[in-house]
């Protein structure tokens, strides 16, 4: 009903604009996110942190979501909506949204191709570095770690359907993302590989990881790669 009542006060206000100012106004010169029945404007709420084009936030405090797969935000908004992720603001701000809404944002913000934000990076020892590139690039048989890569993708800009790019992440949010699933607070569908993969780093695989992981030069195609059941070391329920 809310909702009903602010379209219909939207609609008094336009009836009641002046004919002469609507006529002489293109209609393309109105911004996309300013008209009210567009996927622009209904993402006002996401774009407030994640940025304009999903680009995410120059500090990298809020990661970027432009050009991951549209089943990965997907996913990610449900459980938001659901509760089976847990962040205030994005529980609050999904929770009464249904599935075709979010499917829509989802598509919306993966379907952008904006510049990555340059980020600060800070100093790496040589050790912890190798030890990042060795499980990203190679991972770790001895302890059952498969490469990074192997299912993100070689340019780490993810794969279709649902699993996301890693490039252009700020190391604390990669280290806070890598240590919620390996205590269990954060899940994916069954079978859930990166908890099964998390809970086989040390806390300083983790940290060498999201350190490698930063000192990356994004890739030119943000695009994530196609995907490739075959290739993929686990049986992933966020392929499905």
């Amino acid at each position: 009903m809310k909702f009903a009542a602010i379209s219909w006060i939207g609609a008094i206000f336009l009836c009641a604009t002046s004919p002469t100012a609507a006529q002489t106004r293109a209609p393309d010169a109105v911004p996309a996110f300013k008209k009210l029945d567009s996927v622009e404007a209904r993402v006002q709420g996401c774009v407030t942190c994640h940025g304009q084009q999903g680009q995410g936030t120059a500090n990298g405090y809020f990661p970027r979501i432009a050009g991951k797969p549209a089943g990965y935000l997907y996913n990610q908004l449900v459980a938001f909506r659901d509760g089976t992720r847990s962040y205030p603001p994005m529980n609050y701000l999904v929770a009464y949204l249904p599935d075709a809404y979010l499917k829509e944002m989802a598509e919306h913000f993966a379907a952008q191709r904006p510049a990555y934000s340059t980020q600060q990076r800070s100093e790496l020892s040589a050790a912890t570095a190798a030890r990042g590139q060795m499980l990203v690039t190679a991972g770790d048989p001895s302890k059952g770690l498969p490469a990074c890569i192997a299912c993100h993708g070689a340019g780490l800009t993810g794969m279709e359907p649902g699993i996301p790019g890693l490039a252009g992440l700020r190391p604390a949010y990669v280290v806070g993302q890598l240590t919620r699933w390996k205590v269990g607070e954060r899940r994916a569908a069954e079978p859930d590989c990166m908890k099964r993969i998390a809970s086989r780093l040390t806390n300083e695989d983790i940290s060498a990881v999201a350190g490698y992981l930063a000192h990356q030069t994004p890739p030119v195609n943000a695009s994530p790669e196609p995907s490739n059941l075959v290739r993929m070391p686990f049986a992933c329920g966020s392929q499905r």
